[in-house]
């Protein structure tokens, strides 16, 4: 599979928007129209990357857990899943799953783990539950309690039927004590002007994306007990301080009873 420069994609829109460097000129072009269209789309992006950080660091220190699937990794950036993961138990495994190129090129030079972890990376989509638990298994022991993270990725799955399909088949994989880590944007939490550059970003980038409402996230969340405090936007998930300003993303972590 090839790397289109022609087509403004969503991995590299989004290291534009969080100050990256792999980007080409129609993704600039295309992020900065959404970003007019929609000026708080930057801090959307920063807000799931903090979201990660700190639901990664709970779920590894406070949890005990030292398996992480995760799932729509998008491109590197600075303090990646198995960074977090592995700075609060150096034995945690990692494995990142992306379907573009790009990701995976630099993932593969990038997303290296320490020796006492592991960190791995499968090429899939996240519409293909079965071939992204057959390349994880080779890595992580599905056995054992599994952190499966799902940030900001479900809106690319259109129909939300298939998106809960998704979620109930990679979690009927897991055992008990396993978690779900979600993100998904929305047109609710102040989002409505969103609208607009959802629709711009259909016609003119790739793949498609869609939000969802409140319900409709809960839906997704059916099959764990969800952690205090809940579906909150990102921003509210267990801040070290008073929180930011809500975004337009829902965020919530959940066990699996």
């Amino acid at each position: 599979m090839s790397v289109n420069a022609e087509v403004a994609h969503t991995a590299r829109v989004w290291d534009y928007w969080l100050g990256g460097r792999e980007h080409y000129l129609v993704d600039r072009q295309v992020g900065d129209q959404v970003r007019g269209m929609y000026p708080q789309i930057p801090q959307v992006a920063r807000a799931d990357r903090e979201f990660l950080v700190r639901a990664v660091r709970f779920l590894a220190e406070g949890a005990g857990v030292r398996q992480f699937l995760d799932i729509g990794t998008g491109l590197p950036t600075a303090q990646n899943t198995h960074e977090v993961a592995q700075g609060a138990a150096p034995d945690a495994r990692v494995v990142y799953v992306d379907n573009d190129p790009l990701v995976l090129a630099h993932a593969r030079a990038l997303l290296v783990g320490g020796p006492e972890g592991a960190t791995d990376y499968v090429e899939a989509d996240v519409r293909e539950p079965e071939a992204v638990l057959s390349g994880a298994a080779k890595t992580l022991d599905l056995g054992r309690p599994v952190a499966v993270m799902l940030l900001g990725v479900l809106n690319f799955v259109l129909d939300t039927n298939e998106a809960v399909r998704v979620v109930d088949r990679l979690l009927e994989a897991v055992p008990p004590g396993s978690y779900l880590v979600l993100t998904h944007p929305t047109l609710e939490l102040g989002g409505e002007a969103n609208a607009a550059a959802m629709g711009f970003w259909n016609a003119h980038a790739s793949p498609p994306i869609t939000a969802r409402s409140r319900s409709e996230v809960s839906r997704l969340l059916h099959r764990v007990e969800l952690l205090p405090p809940g579906l909150v936007p990102c921003t509210h998930w267990r801040p070290a301080g008073e929180p930011d300003r809500a975004v337009a993303q829902f965020g919530a972590v959940g066990r699996k009873p």
